[in-house]
């Protein structure tokens, strides 16, 4: 989707005026040989319109082609391969545009579902024409409160979509659901603070059973394991994204003493830091490796097409 009169970036994308905005993946540096991954402030939205290739999302290689749609929440950690002819529309919007927006009690940016799709048939058709009618309204409407509404309108039935695509928590019920998704919320904003679940129990007014039950019907882990994972996530995010020391990352997840940390992190990903932080500035493979290529069983994904 190219927009008329927009000029070239050598940036990552940014929302625009109405806090939306769209490109395309060449119109910017992304897939610039990057000596390690990058942290978007802003949601993005990358639908593959030609070429194939890889993209790292939290440490996960994931292969793109033509329909493949991909959802990069602010905060991840991502990379795209430097692939010749690789080529996407992109829509990124702000993180909090439609925090307290819903529509018939779904929130519409507060869906964690799946990171990746395969579209296909009407589907693919219904993705496309949305992300293309959203482009050229960007390019059309340069500013005004009608014209803001119109492109917030239009991201959120793209996000309906995408919610339809991604389908209902199975084996959770609606009580479940609604108290796992507080206690995420809250995880986002309080895992620097405390990985007591008893403290997440008590601002959700629940006992830490109940919590454990709705984690364990969500996730198939429990309470406890859902905070150690977000933890052990934002440390991989720090080591690879930024150059901070050791100790520093430690401390701002709450840990007092940097041995503490080490101990966390060995016990969750499996080596030390300073070996994480060296493998994630490894430069990325041409191709998704054999070993991985199967992402159904690495990420969660929803597939809508025979591969």
């Amino acid at each position: 989707m190219v927009i008329p009169g927009q000029q070239r970036t050598r940036s990552a994308p940014a929302p625009q005026w109405a806090g939306v905005g769209t490109c395309t993946l060449s119109e910017t540096d992304l897939t610039a040989e990057q000596p390690r991954p990058r942290r978007l402030p802003y949601h993005l939205l990358a639908l593959t319109t030609a070429g194939h290739g890889t993209v790292e999302i939290d440490f996960d290689l994931l292969p793109v082609r033509p329909g493949t749609l991909l959802w990069i929440r602010p905060g991840q950690a991502l990379r795209f391969g430097v692939e010749p002819g690789l080529d996407a529309s992109l829509v990124t919007w702000s993180r909090d545009l439609l925090s307290a927006a819903e529509v018939r009690g779904v929130p519409l940016d507060d869906l964690p579902g799946p990171t990746r799709w395969q579209l296909a048939g009407e589907d693919e058709d219904a993705v496309i024409t949305e992300v293309a009618q959203l482009g050229v309204d960007c390019a059309r409407h340069p500013s005004g409160a009608v014209a803001a509404g119109l492109l917030r309108h239009q991201l959120a039935v793209l996000l309906l979509r995408i919610a339809l695509l991604s389908g209902e928590h199975r084996g959770a019920s609606t009580a479940e659901a609604r108290t796992f998704a507080r206690f995420r919320r809250d995880l986002e904003d309080d895992h620097p603070h405390t990985r007591r679940v008893e403290d997440y129990a008590a601002r959700i007014g629940c006992s830490v059973r109940t919590l454990t039950r709705a984690s364990l019907a969500v996730t198939g882990r429990t309470a406890k394991q859902v905070v150690d994972d977000r933890v052990a996530l934002e440390a991989r995010r720090l080591l690879a994204c930024t150059d901070l020391s050791v100790a520093d990352i430690g401390r701002r997840l709450g840990f007092g003493e940097p041995t503490n940390f080490g101990r966390f992190f060995h016990r969750e990903v499996g080596m030390s830091p300073g070996a994480f932080r060296a493998g994630a500035a490894a430069p990325m493979p041409a191709e998704v490796p054999d070993d991985v290529a199967d992402i159904g069983a690495r990420v969660p994904t929803q597939r809508l097409a025979a591969e």
